[in-house]
Order: C-alpha cells, then structure tokens, then sequence
C-alpha cells in the first residue's frame, strides 16, 4: 500500500490549526485584549500600569488596552457580553449581576478588605456606630448603602436604620460633611475621600466596615467571562502573571508606583496629593498576612453573599464557588 506522506503531513497541519482555533490563543501567540477599568486611573491600578511600563504585559505576549468606561458601572456587562477580556469590578456588583444571570467570574482579589466605610469628622465625637443614633447620615441612593449602615448600628446595639435619617446626597460625599448637611456618610473610600478631606483641613473619623459587623469582602475584583476563561485560560493565565508581577513591584515601593501612574495615564487628570498617600495606605490590603495579591477565600465569599441575602440584595441564596475562581492561584 503507497502512503502519501506529503498528504498525511498537511492533514496533520491542518488539524493541528484546528485544534489551536479551538482552543483559543495559545501559550505564546500575541494577543490583544481590553481590560475595562472601575474608575479613572488611580493608585488602586498602579500595579497595571506597572506591568505595562515595565513590558510585563509584553513579556507574556499581550497587548493590553486600558480604558476607563463612560460608564463605569457597565464593566460586568460589557465582560460578560465578550466586548471587553477584563474588567475591574466590586464583589457585591459582582454577586447581583450573577443574580440576573450575567455570565461574570472573579479571577482575582485585587483589594483584600472593604475600601468602603462610614466616615465622620472628627469634631463631630462620632467613634463608633452607636454615636450615629439621632444624627443624619448620607449615602448615594445605593441599596447596599443601607445595608451595611444597618448591620453596622445593630452590631453596636442600636435597632437599625430607624436610629438614623438617611439622606440621599448622590456621589460627593465629602462636601457634604464639609459643610454640615449630614453628621456622616456611608460609601466614603478610606483610600480616598478621607485623604481629600484631610488635605482641606478636616481631619476624620473612619468606621471600617468589616469591623462593625459586615462580613469580610474584596472590595475590587478583576472579573472575565466564563466564555473567556473556558475559550482562553492561558490568556488568563498570562495576563494575571503580568499583573501579579506588577503589584509585586507596587506592595515593594507603592511611591515608584506613584510615578508610573503619573508618566501613564495619558489624558487622565491624576491628584497627585490623593493618590501618593492612597498608595501607601493601600499597600497592606492589596497583600495580607493571611493572604497574597489576588488570592480568593470561598469562605468569605459565600459568608458575604448569604449576608447580601439575608439582607434583601440577593432575591435567592446562591453558590457563590461558581462566582469566582482560584484556578490561576499558582500561575506566579
């Protein structure tokens, strides 16, 4: 019997280039991705840029386009749907958008503990939640708002929200401490709204949230699509290796960071005077005692998401394992 070993050859080359299309982007083909980011540049995403400026993306073969949305609360939509690779995100956003059914995983914690918090100015004598009793107390509209408000004043013996008037103040939450419209407000970053109200000469009170009652949560997650991480895991795997590697260089000099940030982020307005101290006070959530950058505990995730329903944000208890992933742990 003749074999057409010419004809065997290209039958092989053939399925071979089958086989990879099927399997998505391998180990070294360049590949392009967007990452969609929560909110403008800013010392949260050092680490990012980073690994851009120092070619760690290039390293693993990727072409990394950052953006900031026009819209920053469509990230979750526009990942699940595949117009954006990744995407930055926040665990309770994260949880309702799989409640509707939006096909988003975490792949990473990129924050260890909540950044949100109740802040109060220190001339109010607030310190803890049950100082709150009587007093105003602003928050952005949000459901979740009042859900960790209301946690945190039973934690600390009051009955709940009925103790406070809510007062709906929308996104600036520093100015209205500032000129007294409310005694405190719910949503305040530590990282960041503390730090503006500091440098116009307000010191504050901050009650962190996971202190008070709240379980335990990431407070930003880097998320992709379930489509992305069964179509394109080396991809993944690559691109959360250029970005472990980049907070690597963050947690080891948060200021060098700082000026990454500043060479890098082209057309962003970036407050130096926010950003410079924020780095430094995000430096020891982004790496634990208990846990390295972007490692997931399942604990914490199912604790907060049956608190979400317990509290009326999840209609259905839910598995919250299939919500993120720690599959690419070790891709170091």
């Amino acid at each position: 019997m003749k074999i057409n070993v010419r004809g065997l050859l290209a039958a092989s080359v053939g399925l071979l280039m089958l086989a990879s299309i099927a399997c998505g982007a391998g180990e070294s083909d360049q590949v392009s991705v967007k990452l969609a980011l929560d909110w403008y540049p800013n010392s949260n995403h050092l680490g990012l840029f980073i690994a851009e400026e120092k070619g760690y993306f290039a390293e693993e073969n990727l072409v990394v386009n950052m953006y900031t949305p026009v819209d920053p609360s469509t990230v979750l939509q526009t990942v699940g749907a595949g117009s954006d690779d990744f995407g930055i995100s926040y665990q309770p956003e994260l949880l309702m958008a799989r409640a509707q059914g939006v096909p988003v995983v975490s792949i990473a914690g990129m924050v260890q503990h909540p950044l949100n918090s109740v802040v109060a100015l220190a001339s109010s004598g607030i310190t803890r939640p049950a100082d709150l009793k009587g007093k105003k107390v602003g928050y952005a509209g949000l459901p979740t708002g009042e859900s960790l408000l209301d946690t945190m004043l039973k934690y600390d013996g009051l009955v709940g929200l009925g103790d406070v008037e809510l007062v709906n103040v929308g996104f600036d939450l520093a100015p209205v401490l500032i000129s007294g419209t409310v005694d405190a407000v719910v949503g305040a970053y530590w990282t960041h709204e503390t730090i503006l109200l500091e440098n116009a000469g307000y010191p504050v009170v901050v009650l962190r949230l996971e202190e008070w009652g709240v379980p335990d949560y990431y407070e930003l997650v880097m998320v992709a699509s379930e489509d992305k991480l069964a179509q394109d895991p080396q991809v993944v795997e690559r691109f959360l290796r250029a970005v472990r590697r980049g907070y690597a260089d963050a947690l080891a000099d948060p200021q060098a960071g700082v000026d990454v940030l500043l060479r890098s982020a082209q057309g962003e307005e970036v407050d130096v005077a926010i950003e410079r101290p924020g780095a430094d006070l995000l430096k020891p959530v982004w790496k634990t005692s208990k846990a390295d950058f972007g490692e997931q505990d399942s604990s914490r995730w199912q604790s907060f998401a049956d608190w979400m329903h317990d509290n009326g944000l999840l209609a259905e208890e839910m598995d919250a394992s299939k919500a993120f992933t720690s599959q690419f742990e070790d891709s170091k």
